[in-house]
Parts: structure tokens; C-alpha cells; sequence
């Protein structure tokens, strides 16, 4: 929304040189947020100029100019710049007359952009200065020629000042409005809201004109027919006509209406038109216009007919939806209720007699046409969010009054008046509510007054205040909305900034501790934590996760409609994103939920709870009942160099290693022993991925992703993806510390030949169980397979490191340890100790 400064001065008492920034500054302490600034960047001696004579010029170019003369200020006189009242000025434009009146930028004269103006030589003259465009003032886009004041109905003296002419001395604030707030936007809002934040004097705009209390009087009849309305609210509760006969249809804007326009955003378009425009960011109030001449009978308010079509004013023919509201004459619908008008009672250079309407429409019945038809506009942004619907006769009263004073024509005296609103619901505010939910000590004195200024109305009751909202602030109806309001007008600051004391005997449970530790440990790592997007293609979901998915009914990427099953499709996009930036070395992990439906599951049944209301236990529960699955799993990719090279040191590529080492870690991290067996998990790259395992229980996978899921990352892309609910549950006691031993240790190697397709982490496992509590360490350090071998075998040598507690091994007792273990294997794997 944007405020010219002038215009809120009309309704708001501002200080002498208000400036912008001021103004923001009062907005955003009751709320708002501000964006910049408009206008106010034009500067220097700019003046009505006439145009005394011209000589046209041709030139080598193909280009005609005009050497032209010009008067810019009164005979006798100095100009504003101190120089002579005569000028020669070259220009490029032909659409200006002998004794037209011009605008001109003398010398010293910034034009926005900045683009500053200097006496300088050009075709061969010394121009000294500029008659200007409505573009380069800033005023319009309209760059076709010059800007003949004429044209805006105006003849001023020569030499004026025609900065404040053309009101290009004010200037507008832009703030964002929160779709609560509807009322703010309008200058009316604005207005009340800087009273409420300065304690400057608020003078209502809609009180200041009287509409007629007669409600069918009017030329035009009115019929609200709304047959099927949505979520049983009636689409239209207020509409409101008058007419105006006997308009001039070529009157121009006036450029104090067009300048505030212009402001504001919105260019001008015809007289009538501006008019609807100028009212609406006055008051809030949308406005649309009909030729009376071209309606065929009165005005209908109902629902479009199955296939109904219409041609709105941008010219575009619309296919109506059923449940598309219209506003209709005998001939067919005339425009989109609350959106845009149609294009066959438009207002047109040749009106003269006009229909205004002032109507109140239901937010989501607008909302939804404008969203369906792809056609936002002015109108239907503030009924989406809510109008005032007691200010309709005051808005169609003071657009009546500006087409009488500025366009000549004679209001009827009648009007139609449809009215089926609904009064505000009183709201009790319980004494000591402010200060019960936000802190904040506020004065009983300082909360009535809060209320008073934003307009509502105050009755005492034994138990609090009894306030009934304004009939423009439709989002007051519970108690903590008053309280927001009382804090918003008094100060954020009045809430105290306090940390709450917790709890005695309270704290992180035991798995917030172990998740917070995962995310520690892979950070100390080196990982970088992201949190990736939870929906994902189906290709994606299968390549990683195939089986049941829950699907999203209206995701915002329809190639990506399924809530994911695994980490890793997320994982690798951002894996992609980065690398496609220039980082080629990356270690990315996230902690998220994953979500499992059981096959053939049905989710989504359970009745919702009402809003405001504390759902109870039972429904809880059947509300988690429906539900499917969603444990918390960590996942990790890692790709480009683990070692960058360096002097004395080559590139270390990431590979299957690095995966096994990540998900050593994460079991490190929550005290689990994890082991892990060769497999070929969906989505990684056979013979160099395994499953994870603690206690035999299966609880994630690691290793290199498949080569056909990585072909737009160089290199090989290691993954690991572990279900950290799973994981904790099969750690259900706290690590036991383990003393460090005085004792030195007794280091021994056992090679083991066994078949090829048994999984080395069988035969670690079974030489771990039977070296004994003796056996501190075992890892494998090789696996050959090839010469001296039997075929269909492998060797696996493992380091141990055995150590006791009590006294100093002896090499004896370490053989006998590490020959238990190999007899273990042999007799579950068929190792035999190589020779």
C-alpha cells in the first residue's frame, strides 16, 4: 500500500516537514512493514514554459528537430534559475503547437533517475534546458511526446512553479499490509492507524459526506440472488447504486486527483474511472463503474450459469465456473463480482451518464474466482480481505459528489440500497487479560484507550470490558485478538523480555540427547546440516525407497507429489545444487522424518478437532492412529576429494570407505557397536554397499550410490542413511566407560581363507565372540583374492589387539586367545587359517 503524504495530511494531523521516513517510522511501530519510497526525487527550478516559435531542423541522421523558443517567465522578468525570461531549447518531439504551454527543466533541474539538466550544445544550438515528457517527470509512462498542459485542462501563468502544479513536490510511503489488516488499505486506515501510533488528531473521511437513508429509490433496481453460496455465507451482503447523468466524458483528471493517483500506483485512465480509483484508496471501498446506457435493465447479484461466458475489461472471453458470483443485467452477466468488470457496459469516451456500485462481498467466494481465473486485481485483493461493509453509501455518496464537481453532471436523487450485513459480536476482555498472556503491565486507562482510537466500542461488566469490534475489523472476535490490539497501539516494548525459569526434575530426554549428539558428531566431522524438501518424484522414491507412498492432494510441484521414504533423493538434489555452484567437495547430512504407510493403509479418516478447543486425549490418539509411520532417519552423501591434494599429499577420492566410517560415527555418537554385511540396497552400486547393523537388528545402509543416480556428479557419491529411532532403540542402555589399562597390549594377525561369497563381517564377528574378553580390538586390514588361492576363495586378515586388565600378556596366552577365535570361525564360516 502506498500513502502520499499529502493525502494522509488531509485526514491525519502530520507535523510540519513530516518527512517519509517519519511516516514509516509511526507505521511500523503499530505493526507494519516498511518498503521505500516514492516520489520526492525531483528537484530544481522546473516552470510553465510557452512555446513562442519553432524552426524544424532536419538532420544528417534522418532525425527532424525543432529549435525551438521559449518563454519561461513573465516579460521583464528573471527565470527561476536567475537567467534570461527567453530560451532556446532543442527538441526531439513534433506534437506541441505555437502558444501551447509546456513544461520546462531549466538548468540546476534533477530529474529522477537521477538525470541532471545542464545548458549544453547539441545540434548544433546550445539548448538551455528541456521541455519535458510525462515520463521524464515521472508522471506517467507516456513518452510519445512532450506533456502539453492543455491536455490535463490546465492554463497557469508563465513561470509557475510547476512542481507544486503537477503536485510533484509530495511524496508516498509503500508498507506491507498483512492479510488481517484489509482496512489499511485505504488512506481512511492509514490514517487512524498514525493517530493510534502519534496521538495525532484522526478525522474520519467517511464521516465528512451524509448519503441519502432512502433504499430503493434508485434508477437502477438491484436483486441479490444467491442461490448456492459457499460454506453458507450469502455472497454478497451490501450493494449500493447511484446514479450521475449528463457527465463530460472528455473533462481530464484534475493533477492534484491524478498526481495522488499516480502515487499511489495506479495510473489514470479517464475522469469517471480515476474517480472509482480515487475513492477505493480513500476509503477502502472498491467502486465500479457501468455505462447506464448500455445496461439492459436493472442488476442482478448470483451465481454464473454452467458454460456462462463473459469479456472482462482486460478483453480476455472467460469460461464462468458455477461457482463464480456475477453481477448480471437482462442480457447476460456484466462483470465478475468483486474482481473485474466486463467489457460491454464499460465506461467509454462517449459516456454520459453513469452507474455507480458499492458493494460488500463474501473473502472466499472472491478469493476463489480471482485465483481461478488468474486475475488479481485492486478490487479483489481488499474483499479478500475483508471491506467495511458500513462504509458502501459513503463511498458511492463521495464518487457521486467528485463526478457533479468534476465532470459536470447531476446526481439523481435516489439510490438502491440492499443491506444484509451483520452487526460485530461484542467480545469480552476479562480485567488483567493483557497482562495474564503477554506480561506486559498496561493501565486499564491505556487499554481503553488502545480500543477507543481503533474504533470500538466500550461497555463495562462486572467481569471486564464488553468491546464490540468496528464493523471494519472482522478479525476481532476472541479475546487474545483484543489483547494483540491493546499491545500493538501501547508498544512491543512493554513486553517484558524474561526467560521462563524451568522446571525442576525436567530436561532433554534420553533420545533428544542421542539425536542432538548425531548432529554434533557429524558436524565435528565436517558435514554441513541442511533440511531438504520432504516431497519427491516417484522416480526419485523408487530409485531409493520403493514400496507404499502417501501422496500429496495438491503439492506445490506436480512432478513431486509423494512424501518421501527416504533421505537421500533430498540429499542428492542439494548434492547437485552445490556442486552446479563450484563446490565439488561436499559433505552434506540432515535429520528429518521419512513417512512409511503400511500397504493397503487407509490414513486421513479420523474426524478433526474444533478449532479453539483442546482436542482430548482419546481423539489425540486416533488422530496419531491415522497417521502412518514416521521415524527420524540421519542420512549423509559425500562426494569429490576426502584429502585435497597438496604438497607431499595426493587427492584422496571419497569412495564406499568413507560411507562405512560416517556410519561408524553415528553409531559412535549414540554408543552403538554397529557392524555392517555386504548387500545391495536399492539406489547404491553393487559390491560396494552393506547394510548396517547393530545387534543383528538391520537398522540403515552404506556405501557408494549406483553409477546411473550420480551421472551429472563426477566422481563416486558415498551415502549412508540410518534410521536413528531404530538405532537408539537397539542401544537401550547408556555406553559402559571401559578404564584405560595400565597393561601394555599383545598384537597378533590371523589370515583366514574362506569362500568367496561369505561376508567378512560373519568371520570378524565370529573371531571377535571367540578370542574372548581378552580380544580388545579386531579390523580388517586386507582381502586378497587371487595366485596361491584355491578358486572361489578369499583371504581376510585381521589385526587384534588383545589386552588384560590385571597383568602383562603373554605372547601364550594371546595365541591361545586368537587361535579360539579362528576355531570359532572355521566352525560357523569354514575359515582355515592360511598356511
Amino acid at each position: 500500500m502506498r500513502i502520499p503524504l499529502s493525502w494522509l495530511a488531509e485526514w491525519a494531523d502530520l507535523p510540519e516537514r513530516s518527512t517519509p521516513e517519519d511516516l514509516h517510522a509511526a507505521l511500523v511501530r503499530v505493526g507494519f512493514e516498511e518498503e521505500t519510497v516514492h516520489g520526492g526525487d525531483l528537484s530544481g527550478p522546473v516552470v510553465v514554459g510557452e512555446v513562442l516559435e519553432f524552426a524544424e531542423e532536419p538532420q544528417k541522421n534522418g532525425k527532424t528537430i525543432r529549435w525551438c523558443s521559449v518563454r519561461v517567465a513573465p516579460d521583464g522578468q528573471h527565470a527561476a534559475d536567475g537567467g534570461e525570461a527567453v530560451r532556446g531549447i532543442v527538441c526531439g518531439a513534433r506534437n506541441f503547437l505555437v502558444g501551447d504551454k509546456v513544461v520546462v527543466t531549466l538548468p540546476g533541474t534533477i530529474l529522477p533517475g537521477p538525470f541532471p539538466i545542464a545548458a549544453r550544445k547539441t545540434y548544433g544550438h546550445v539548448s538551455d534546458g528541456m521541455i519535458a515528457s510525462a515520463r521524464e517527470l515521472g508522471l506517467s509512462d507516456e513518452h510519445e511526446g512532450i506533456l502539453r498542459l492543455t491536455e490535463l485542462g490546465l492554463d497557469p501563468e508563465v513561470g509557475t512553479d510547476a512542481i507544486r502544479l503537477l503536485g510533484l513536490d509530495d511524496a508516498a510511503v509503500e508498507i506491507n499490509v498483512t492479510p488481517d489488516r484489509g482496512y489499511a488499505l485505504s488512506i481512511r486506515g492509514i490514517a487512524r492507524e498514525y493517530g493510534a501510533s502519534t496521538g495525532a488528531a484522526f478525522r474520519d473521511p467517511a464521516a465528512a459526506v451524509q448519503p441519502p437513508d432512502d433504499r430503493d429509490t434508485g434508477a437502477v433496481p438491484v436483486v441479490v440472488d444467491d442461490a448456492t453460496p459457499i460454506r453458507g455465507r450469502a455472497g454478497c451482503a451490501v450493494f449500493v447504486t447511484r446514479v450521475v447523468r449528463g457527465i463530460d466524458p472528455a473533462a481530464p483528471a484534475p493533477s492534484w486527483l491524478a498526481s495522488r493517483l499516480r502515487l499511489a500506483g495506479i495510473r489514470s485512465i479517464s475522469l469517471p474511472v480515476d474517480v472509482t480509483n480515487y475513492v477505493m484508496l480513500e476509503l477502502g471501498q472498491p467502486l465500479h463503474g457501468y455505462d447506464l446506457d448500455r445496461l439492459d435493465g436493472g442488476l442482478t447479484v448470483r451465481r454464473a450459469e454452467p458454460g456462462e461466458r463473459l469479456t472482462t475489461l482486460d478483453g480476455q472471453e472467460r469460461t464462468l465456473h458455477a461457482e463464480d458470483l456475477v453481477i448480471a443485467d437482462l442480457g447476460g452477466a456484466v462483470g465478475l463480482a468483486g474482481v473485474m468488470g466486463g467489457d460491454r457496459t464499460e465506461l467509454s469516451g462517449v459516456t454520459t451518464d453513469v452507474v455507480i456500485e458499492a458493494a460488500n462481498f463474501d473473502p472466499v467466494s472472491i478469493g476463489r474466482t480471482a485465483r481461478r481465473h488468474k486475475l488479481p486485481s485492486e478490487a479483489s485483493r481488499r474483499f479478500e480481505r475483508g471491506v467495511d461493509p458500513a462504509v458502501a453509501r459513503a463511498a458511492a455518496e463521495r464518487a457521486v459528489r467528485l463526478l457533479v464537481e468534476l465532470a459536470g453532471g447531476t446526481a439523481d436523487d435516489g439510490q438502491t440500497w440492499y443491506d444484509a450485513s451483520v452487526p460485530p459480536v461484542p467480545v469480552l476482555l476479562p480485567e488483567g487479560a493483557v497482562l495474564a498472556r503477554t506480561g506486559a503491565a498496561v493501565t486499564e486507562a491505556e487499554t481503553r484507550s488502545a480500543l477507543t482510537v481503533l474504533g470500538c466500542a466500550l461497555a463495562e461488566r462486572q467481569e471486564g470490558l464488553v468491546v464490540t469490534p468496528p464493523t471494519w475489523r472482522p478479525d476481532l472476535a476472541a479475546t487474545e485478538d483484543l489483547v494483540e490490539e491493546v499491545v500493538r497501539v501501547v508498544g512491543y516494548d512493554r513486553i517484558p523480555s524474561e526467560l521462563p525459569v524451568a522446571p525442576p526434575g525436567r530436561g532433554l530426554t534420553r533420545a533428544q540427547r542421542l539425536r542432538r549428539s548425531v548432529g554434533t558428531v557429524l558436524a565435528a566431522d565436517g558435514a554441513v546440516e541442511i533440511h531438504s524438501y520432504p516431497l519427491v518424484t516417484p522416480a526419485a522414491q523408487d530409485a531409493f525407497a520403493p514400496g507404499p507412498s502417501m501422496r500429496i492432494a495438491n503439492p506445490l510441484d506436480a512432478g513431486a507429489p509423494l512424501l518421501r521414504r527416504s533421505l537421500l533423493p533430498g540429499l542428492l538434489d542439494a548434492l547437485r545444487r552445490n556442486r552446479g555452484r563450484g563446490l565439488p567437495d561436499l559433505a552434506l547430512a540432515e535429520i528429518g522424518a521419512v513417512f512409511l504407510p503400511e500397504p493397503g493403509g487407509r490414513y486421513g479418516t479420523a474426524e478433526l478437532p474444533p478449532i479453539g478447543v483442546r482436542p482430548a486425549a482419546d481423539l489425540l490418539a486416533r488422530l496419531r492412529d491415522d497417521l502412518p509411520a514416521q521415524p527420524l532417519h540421519v542420512g549423509v552423501v559425500l562426494a569429490g576429494e576426502r584429502i585435497g591434494k597438496q604438497p607431499g599429499q595426493v587427492a584422496v577420492p571419497t569412495d564406499w570407505r568413507d560411507a562405512i566410517e560416517a556410519a561408524a560415527a553415528i553409531g559412535a555418537a549414540v554408543g552403538a557397536a554397529v557392524e555392517v554385511r555386504q548387500a545391495t540396497p536399492a539406489g547404491f552400486h553393487p559390491g560396494r554397499a552393506a547394510e548396517v547393523l547393530v545387534g543383528g537388528t538391520v537398522v540403515g545402509v552404506a556405501g557408494e550410490l549406483h553409477p546411473r543416480l550420480t551421472e551429472d556428479v563426477p566422481g563416486r557419491v558415498a551415502a549412508v542413511e540410518i534410521d536413528l529411532e531404530a538405532l537408539i532403540a537397539a542401544t537401550p542402555a547408556p555406553p559402559a566407560v571401559r578404564p584405560i589399562s595400565p597393561m601394555p597390549a599383545a598384537t597378533q594377525d590371523l589370515s583366514l581363507v574362506v569362500a568367496t561369497p561369505v561376508p567378512a563381517a560373519e568371520v570378524l564377528a565370529a573371531v571377535r565372540e571367540g578370542a574372548g574378553a581378552l580380544l580388545e580390538e579386531v579390523a580388517l586390514i586386507d582381502d586378497y583374492r587371487g595366485a596361491g588361492l584355491p578358486d572361489g576363495t578369499k583371504s581376510l586378515t585381521f589385526a587384534l589387539r588383545f589386552r588384560a586388565d590385571d597383568r602383562t600378556l603373554t605372547a601364550a596366552e594371546a595365541t591361545a586367545a586368537k587361535e579360539s577365535g579362528a576355531a570359532l570361525a572355521a566352525a560357523r564360516t569354514g575359515a582355515a587359517i592360511r598356511e
